[in-house]
């Protein structure tokens, strides 16, 4: 019993972190085993950091300015690494609606992990080959009306899950499908409003930039933010929701 119990935690770091479950292997073979795990985590992150950029990965900043991850979490799990051209995207995407609306804060959520093509990203369905990036909804402080612009702040924690449900469903029912309502999270939310100039800014400057094949967004919010094009889609019924955030693609 109690090996299957080590099993599920590192298939469970695996699928959070890709190196997690290494890092609880080798913590097995010692007593302080959560002393042991988290050094030899931290270890194996410091090594991600210089070797994933010979295998064709490097991290987005997990500070700054103009640019950085929802949350250091993404970073601590090593869940923001692209490609180099996925990075300059994303880099002249934020640097393009800081011009158009000074002070603005692009904020980056998952993109893949350092090491292996065709590894997923639980629980997306793809975000497996570097070339995938989502981006948080920029927010003001006013729900319902026309409130100022929150530099670095999302509805949710996380950057995820905060979904707009505009107007009717879009998809009907279905099994199985990553479509969650996920209600439950609602309480953890701020309640705070979509900004959409800058959000539609950023989907503006996403489409006209020729790196960029792909991009998904709920048909409602692409009409909210009067934002369209051949690059502007939707992803389908059984793919997570994207009332929540912007998934691009090289």
């Amino acid at each position: 019993m109690r090996q299957i119990g080590h099993l599920v935690i590192i298939l469970a770091l695996t699928a959070l972190t890709q190196l997690g479950g290494l890092a609880w292997l080798v913590a097995l073979r010692f007593r302080r085993r959560l002393a042991v795990f988290l050094l030899a985590y931290a270890a194996l992150w410091g090594g991600a950091q210089v070797v994933a950029p010979v295998f064709g990965r490097v991290p987005l900043p997990c500070s700054g300015e103009l640019l950085r991850t929802q949350s250091r979490l993404y970073c601590v799990m090593l869940r923001n690494f692209v490609t180099p051209e996925l990075l300059d995207v994303a880099k002249d995407a934020a640097a393009r609606v800081a011009i158009a609306y000074p002070g603005t804060v692009t904020l980056a959520l998952d993109g893949s992990f350092p090491f292996g093509d065709g590894f997923p990203l639980v629980p997306h369905l793809s975000h497996d080959d570097g070339e995938k990036l989502d981006f948080a909804f920029y927010y003001r402080d006013d729900f319902y009306g026309d409130g100022d612009y929150l530099p670095g702040i999302t509805d949710s924690p996380i950057g995820y899950f905060s979904f707009l449900r505009l107007g009717e469903e879009t998809c009907p029912p279905a099994w199985p499908t990553l479509r969650w309502e996920l209600r439950w999270l609602e309480p953890l939310h701020l309640f705070v409003g979509l900004e959409p100039k800058r959000t539609g800014a950023l989907v503006r400057a996403l489409a006209k930039d020729p790196r960029v094949s792909k991009i998904f967004v709920e048909p409602p919010v692409a009409e909210l933010l009067g934002v369209s094009g051949d690059k502007i889609r939707f992803q389908g019924c059984r793919a997570a929701r994207h009332d929540d955030h912007i998934h691009i693609q090289l």
